[in-house]
């Protein structure tokens, strides 16, 4: 099931039950085996429902940056894997930049191979949870194609969607153009 639903899990937690709610207080995903789904939660919640965290603040550490060793051997930051908010983030953020540099007139080819990239996009997204939302999402609300400004507001308008029910504020989708596009006037 995708949802928590306190089943026995070993954990290194003192319950044996899976915790209903992660450290940023969202509710864990669980990949359909059941076990908690990486990209589906924030870091912080995935380690702490694995038990591979005791302290939430150990998360929060500053991550190294990339440097080059006195040998000339270059070193990595210790960068995880992204999680749900990061890929969510960056995702909206390919999304919305595509839709800005989407044809103001596209061709009917053009129309159809967007609505193709956002149900293929759907369906691999790497957290299986929010990407069948987003197929229900589009099932609803048919991809508008027509012009660059229609699928730059349906965006938007998917974007509010999954930005109310995570609690976050909406944004304005008569102003997608400022956001993604042309920038903001001084």
């Amino acid at each position: 099931m995708p949802i928590s639903t306190g089943e026995e899990v070993k954990s290194n937690e003192s319950s044996n039950k899976r915790p209903e709610f992660g450290l940023s207080g969202r509710k864990i995903i669980y990949d359909k085996d059941g076990k908690p789904c990486r990209t589906c939660n924030e870091l912080s919640d995935f380690q702490f429902v694995t038990g591979k965290i005791k302290n939430p603040k150990a998360v929060a550490k500053a991550q190294e940056t990339p440097s080059t060793s006195p040998g000339g051997e270059l070193k990595y930051a210790k960068e995880d894997p992204p999680d749900v908010a990061r890929l969510g983030k960056s995702s909206w953020t390919l999304l919305h930049s595509i839709a800005a540099t989407f044809p103001e007139t596209p061709t009917t080819k053009q129309q159809q191979d967007m609505r193709s990239f956002l149900n293929l996009f759907a369906g691999f997204y790497p957290c299986w949870y929010c990407g069948e939302d987003f197929v229900k999402y589009i099932d609803k609300h048919e991809p508008e194609t027509k012009s660059q400004d229609d699928l730059g507001k349906w965006l938007c308008e998917a974007h509010n969607d999954v930005n109310k029910k995570l609690g976050k504020p909406q944004f304005d989708c008569n102003f997608w153009k400022k956001r993604w596009k042309d920038g903001w006037d001084e």
